[in-house]
């Protein structure tokens, strides 16, 4: 089983399936947990921060809302545990997810997987993004015979070129993948703000707006867009966003905001190395049809919801981290230097399991 918690901070996805790691041969249950708005403030109120008491009372926050819908599942061997990002600095203060496994372990009386990212950091690598394995694995699942695509439109866009024709998902040129820009963030932080809603529902307030062009060129001189790939951001790496937008009404303003995301994953398919057979979106984002029509007209290829091969858009995220659990189990590779920047495929994540934690307070009281 795996959870994930998202940037968009909406709540957090849990969903089982059958893996060893390498292959997947089924999916089980799943089920989402949404926090409450005054678990959402407090949340909101961590990010950006490494320690202090804000991050204390989110961390609490995380793993008591993961500990109740963990709690539904029976017949789980092992847990992947993401936890809440909050910072993400890889070449500075490095990465964090707060949220213990250690904790839900002991609670759940599962062993869980969790810390994936740091280890990635260590070596040199992005530590982020890191869906692009179980990405590899799906399109093995579906027959895929040419390359393709996964974008995941969350918080922050993610692109994931496949090349399914690779044995491993750490042989060069099986895999490519990085974050393209903002996506949902910067949209629902401006409905949050101005309306009190946590997100532009079907994209209604953009569809009724005008793009900013010049807005939307500035955005695009962003020093990310001249990095190579892998390359990885922070959720508020485009805080200056919120600025840009601020003259302009609410519609407008959402309107170009979703342009911008769109304009962001335009750029990122140019470093593919080469055209994929089509583009398949997963996330919040692909249930905005203004950001997806946005896309699929700058895009050589054609695009829709993973819906469309039969794959679940809401879970696979959470799938994804059940799928690196396996992994790490095994003791098999997450990351790779085409998805993370690493020097070398390595393998993140910490295994806690049930009673360590009793263990731990009884050596140190003796």
């Amino acid at each position: 089983m795996g959870a994930m918690s998202g940037t968009s901070l909406d709540g957090v996805d849990a969903a089982v399936i059958e893996t060893d790691g390498e292959s997947v041969f089924g999916f089980g249950e799943s089920a989402y947990r949404p926090y409450s708005e005054a678990e959402r403030a407090v949340l909101r109120a961590a990010l950006g921060r490494w320690e202090g008491p804000e991050v204390e009372a989110a961390a609490e926050i995380v793993e008591t809302a993961h500990a109740e819908i963990l709690s539904r599942f029976e017949n789980v061997a092992l847990i992947g545990f993401h936890g809440q990002t909050f910072a993400h600095d890889p070449r500075g203060r490095g990465t964090h997810q707060a949220g213990s496994g250690a904790i839900l372990a002991e609670a759940l009386g599962v062993p869980v997987v969790w810390d994936f990212r740091s280890s990635d950091v260590r070596f040199g690598g992005e530590g982020a993004p890191l869906a692009p394995f179980y990405h590899f694995a799906l399109a093995k699942f579906v027959g895929a015979a040419a390359p393709l695509a996964f974008l995941n439109l969350g918080g922050v866009g993610n692109l994931t070129f496949v090349d399914p024709g690779f044995a491993r998902p750490e042989a060069e040129g099986a895999l490519l993948a990085f974050d393209t820009g903002p996506a949902n963030a910067p949209i629902d932080d401006l409905v949050q703000g101005r309306l009190g809603r946590t997100r532009d529902d079907d994209g209604a307030l953009a569809a009724a707006g005008e793009v900013d062009d010049a807005v939307v060129a500035r955005f695009l001189e962003h020093p990310h867009f001249y990095r190579m790939a892998p390359k990885s951001l922070d959720r508020d790496a485009f805080a200056v966003l919120s600025q840009e937008v601020e003259a302009l009404s609410d519609a407008d303003a959402a309107a170009t905001l979703t342009a911008c995301a769109a304009a962001a994953v335009m750029r990122g398919m140019e470093h593919c190395p080469s055209s994929p057979e089509r583009l398949l979106v997963t996330g919040g984002g692909r249930h905005n049809p203004v950001m997806m029509a946005m896309i699929a007209a700058g895009c050589d290829c054609p695009v829709g919801p993973v819906e469309d091969v039969g794959l679940d858009g809401d879970m696979l995220e959470a799938q994804a981290f059940a799928f690196l659990a396996a992994r790490v189990a095994r003791g098999l590779p997450t990351s790779a230097p085409s998805t993370t920047g690493v020097r070398a495929a390595v393998g993140g994540g910490t295994i806690s399991r049930p009673g360590e934690l009793g263990l731990g307070a009884a050596l140190a009281g003796s």
